[in-house]
């Protein structure tokens, strides 16, 4: 499971307009400081990993304290997290210039494992507003740094 979190001072998510101008549409959600978190789901994610990854976004230090260091978490200055569903986050490059997604999990294993990432933050006390599942979003990010980090679980490099 892969999980691109950016530090925000804001961020929010629309629908894109279905009639092919590519408009935002509908608003799904915002929020105020905290973090958007990019959520990639692969093949061999397991519920335990999708709870290991939601503790570690909670509990992640990366929100100044007084002496304006990098030793707070979102559950520390009270933020939020703009939760993003996003397979592209497995799309693999090396064989060419057209990535390949077959590592990515399919929608009806991933979509539980993305709410359960989800579910785990919010029982850790953090406000989650996240995306919807199998549409085509637009994103508006103000990263706060900017402080952007991959965090992984599993056995891979990073």
């Amino acid at each position: 499971m892969r999980a691109l979190v950016q530090r925000v001072r804001r961020a929010a998510v629309y629908v894109v307009d279905g009639g092919g101008s590519g408009a935002p549409g509908e608003p799904v959600g915002r929020i105020a400081q905290g973090f958007a978190v990019l959520l990639g789901v692969s093949r061999t994610d397991t519920p335990e990993e999708a709870r290991a990854l939601a503790g570690r976004v909670a509990t992640l230090r990366v929100f100044d304290d007084e002496a304006g260091r990098l030793n707070r978490s979102v559950t520390d200055v009270g933020g939020e997290v703009l939760s993003i569903p996003q397979f592209t986050l497995y799309g693999d490059t090396t064989g060419g210039r057209r990535p390949s997604f077959v590592e990515a999990a399919p929608p009806d294993q991933a979509e539980p494992l993305y709410r359960l990432f989800n579910e785990t933050l919010e029982a850790a006390g953090v406000r989650v507003v996240p995306g919807r599942f199998r549409t085509r979003m637009l994103v508006e990010i103000h990263n706060d740094g900017p402080v952007t980090l991959m965090l992984e679980t599993g056995n891979r490099s990073r």
